[in-house]
């Protein structure tokens, strides 16, 4: 399991060479993920809205809402894609399916998006004065809201294209 100070000690290599190309070149892959959570029904207990693709777009909306941070967008957006394979181990499985394309910060948050629910305590002091608790903090608070049965949100493609287009 990766922690915080793990996060923080890897080497920038990976994210240089992230930046060095595009993230636009992996959109076909990307969409096919984000299509592969349509139709996915959740427990109505805790996703009244039900399909994940639809609550997917809702916590990035209210993402877009609430800051300018495009890698936020895109872990926001990403948060769930686990779950077309399992829903379980869903936030494991997500990340490994963008970790050679995705900054190490989204692919971290997609992996620990569910640590402040699961073990908040824990959570916070391990975290404590790291920039990384203030993500997940607005990840958890996205995910939440994240969950209207009557939300309007764009199409996906429309959602992916803008957020691909902060990424050069």
């Amino acid at each position: 399991m990766t922690n915080a100070s793990d996060f923080q000690n890897q080497t920038i290599s990976s994210n240089n060479r992230q930046n060095n190309n595009s993230l636009k070149q992996y959109r076909e892959y990307l969409l096919d993920l984000l299509l592969a959570l349509d139709g996915i029904i959740q427990s109505p207990k805790y996703h009244p809205e039900s399909d994940a693709l639809y609550h997917s777009l809702q916590v990035f909306e209210w993402a877009f809402k609430e800051t300018r941070d495009p890698e936020l967008w895109l872990a926001a957006l990403f948060h769930d894609i686990g779950k077309s394979v399992d829903s379980k181990s869903h936030c494991e499985i997500g990340a490994e399916m963008v970790s050679d394309i995705f900054p190490n910060r989204v692919v971290w948050i997609i992996k620990h998006h569910l640590d402040l629910m699961k073990n908040p305590k824990q959570t916070q002091q391990k975290l404590a004065n790291n920039n990384l608790l203030k993500d997940l903090v607005c990840i958890r608070r996205w995910d939440l809201a994240g969950r209207d049965p009557n939300a309007t949100v764009r199409d996906v493609e429309e959602v992916l294209d803008l957020v691909l287009n902060k990424f050069g």
